[in-house]
């Protein structure tokens, strides 16, 4: 093996580790030669730590007296471009700490975006040149700006409490964490008016038959076997479970399984993501099997049942993208902009619930929300119960 498919090697195998650590020290890149010998030198780091490891195995933990060859890490001094502030790397150093303490992905991502933005609106990735003139300037410019996916407006909402709120969140951590001397978007933020409520939240009884016989008899095209599959069954088990679209919309095989005379979903952040970063079970509703779901599920090959995980074994972007399919899908049927596509469900099932007598706690324990006070949290909604309050949720006649 040559020299060069030696570094493509190394780069392949520690390039995106080597990145998160540069980028913790405020480094946004290096040459190219640099970038050869710290990737020889992080490779023999890790042969040596793997040696290091094995002889702990073996009950020897006495120093290791390679790891006194690395020099401790002091920043350049003065105005080093090499060693500037950057953007982008307060965003990744940000992550190493906040995915050690529970934050999910997707906030990273969105994060991420925001950052990517906003460093193209500055046109440079500069973290010490940020004003705050220069914040409430990409506020405004965001503001007037359209949605590429849809052609509308980014809403005031949207602004607020991702671009705004991304930037705030990434600054005050700089700040208290030494990167920089002050949190340019302190104080930056959009006074919201209370918007126009035209209807109901949820679907009608009209509109959820409609979405469902849609669903049901949807014909096969040209798109992938999964999202043809997520479009037939994710209205379904959402309309009798309740939960957020994605977490549906990201259930794999091993989620489903029966259990005596039941069939249980899990719903885990395993499997991509969830609101509450907790896992929990939900019995489904008989019709669901009924139509041949537990069939399907038991014909699916392991993994996703809805999408197809991305090359790097990502599932946000995939599922997003599901996301997007299964909200432009149910806007064919329901053209009503005044109701979410997919979050109308939740409502639905709610107000489906009250009418059916089923205690508010069950409601919240099956479609994941926290109890609403400390009594509530007393005690196990269980399989059980659950199960007993599923069969007083009427069927959807089709």
């Amino acid at each position: 093996m040559d020299d060069t498919d030696e570094l493509t090697r190394w780069e392949t195998s520690y390039g995106r580790i080597v990145d998160r650590l540069l980028l913790a020290k405020g480094i946004a890149s290096v040459d190219a030669p640099t970038r050869a010998i710290l990737l020889s030198a992080f490779a023999q780091a890790m042969v040596d730590a793997i040696e290091s490891r094995k002889r702990n195995a073996a009950g020897d933990y006495a120093p290791d007296v390679k790891a006194g060859r690395f020099p401790e890490w002091t920043p350049p001094k003065g105005d080093v471009s090499g060693a500037r502030v950057s953007l982008k790397g307060l965003v990744e150093a940000w992550w190493i700490e906040a995915k050690a303490t529970g934050r999910k992905p997707s906030t990273h991502e969105s994060y991420a975006n925001t950052m990517t933005a906003f460093i193209a609106h500055l046109g440079h990735d500069d973290a010490s040149r940020v004003k705050l003139a220069d914040v409430i300037g990409f506020k405004d410019h965001r503001l007037a700006s359209t949605n590429p996916r849809t052609g509308k407006p980014i809403s005031a909402k949207t602004v607020k409490d991702s671009d705004l709120s991304a930037l705030k969140t990434i600054f005050s951590w700089a700040k208290v964490n030494g990167k920089l001397d002050s949190n340019p978007a302190e104080g930056v933020t959009i006074k919201l008016g209370m918007p126009r409520k035209l209807r109901s939240k949820g679907f009608t009884d009209t509109e959820a038959r409609a979405i469902l016989k849609a669903a049901m008899q949807l014909p096969r095209g040209g798109e992938r076997p999964e999202t043809f599959a997520g479009k037939r069954w994710v209205p379904w088990l959402c309309a009798y479970t309740g939960a957020r679209v994605g977490e549906m919309a990201q259930l794999r095989k091993e989620d489903v399984r029966r259990e005596e005379k039941h069939w249980i979903a899990t719903i885990t952040p395993e499997a991509g993501t969830v609101k509450t970063n907790e896992a929990r079970q939900v019995v489904l509703h008989p019709h669901l099997i009924a139509l041949g779901f537990a069939k399907f599920v038991q014909a699916a090959p392991a993994g996703h049942l809805f999408l197809r995980v991305a090359s790097d074994g990502g599932v946000l972007g995939p599922l997003q993208g599901l996301k997007n399919r299964l909200a432009e899908f149910v806007r064919t049927v329901v053209p009503d902009e005044n109701v979410a596509p997919n979050h109308g469900w939740r409502h639905r099932f709610k107000t489906v619930g009250i009418e059916s007598g089923i205690e508010h706690r069950i409601l919240d324990a099956i479609q994941g929300q926290r109890p609403r006070n400390v009594a509530e949290g007393y005690g196990d909604v269980t399989l059980k119960a659950q199960a007993v309050a599923i069969a007083k949720m009427p069927r959807y006649r089709i």
